[in-house]
């Protein structure tokens, strides 16, 4: 179990980078000349030894967490292209304001949701498998591994698009579960029985929710 929870770490915390803006960030240096399966290895080595030597975030403390997000991951996601695609042909009718909210809602309810897991990266590495695509490519998808001390390997798979500033990544796949699409279903449901005002109201009552229930 603590391997599964690993692995969505991983992934939900290279999920979390754009702030409550929605504005898009630079990406680093390093980010613009590595090659991608490179640039995972490395971001992906990073949160791990961030996430190991900090107890803060072990503790799942959400001040800690969300200055994480912010500092340390931030530059390398697409935030804005994954939250379209989890809302789906509605996204193009929100106003800019409603795609600022759902933006806000939607990371807020990633943080919360593997705030309080954090505690259970130990001995795990991230192996990322060869790849093979063309200098040329600017969509690629990085399949790789969270290997530790006890079980068998579980997949995580990231798909990212080349920008003038780099790689950057806007969707993933844990245990053959892309995320997007997994969303996307939750959305559309939301979307269709209460549009795009009621997605809104319903993650920010679940962040709601959560955040009544850590403080009780």
């Amino acid at each position: 179990m603590n391997r599964i929870l690993f692995a969505l770490i991983i992934s939900t915390a290279l999920a979390l980078p754009m702030a409550a803006s929605g504005q898009a960030q630079p990406a680093p240096v390093a980010a613009a000349t590595q090659a991608p399966d490179e640039f995972i290895r490395s971001l992906s080595s990073q949160i791990i030894e961030r996430i190991r030597t900090d107890k803060d975030l072990q503790a799942g403390d959400l001040r800690k967490v969300n200055q994480f997000v912010d500092e340390t991951v931030m530059p390398n996601f697409d935030f804005e292209r994954m939250t379209a695609l989890a809302v789906g042909r509605s996204w193009r009718e929100a106003t800019p304001e409603q795609q600022k909210q759902l933006m806000a809602e939607f990371r807020q309810l990633l943080v919360r949701t593997y705030s309080g897991a954090l505690s259970s990266v130990k001995d795990q590495q991230i192996r990322v498998k060869p790849m093979r695509n063309a200098a040329t490519d600017t969509e690629v998808t990085v399949r790789s591994e969270v290997v530790s001390s006890k079980g068998d390997p579980i997949q995580i798979d990231y798909r990212l698009e080349k920008t003038a500033g780099g790689w950057r990544i806007y969707n993933l796949n844990v245990l053959g579960v892309w995320l997007v699409e997994t969303y996307r279903n939750q959305f559309s449901q939301e979307i269709t029985n209460k549009g795009i005002d009621g997605l809104i109201k319903s993650l920010a009552d679940r962040n709601r929710q959560f955040a009544q229930a850590r403080a009780s």
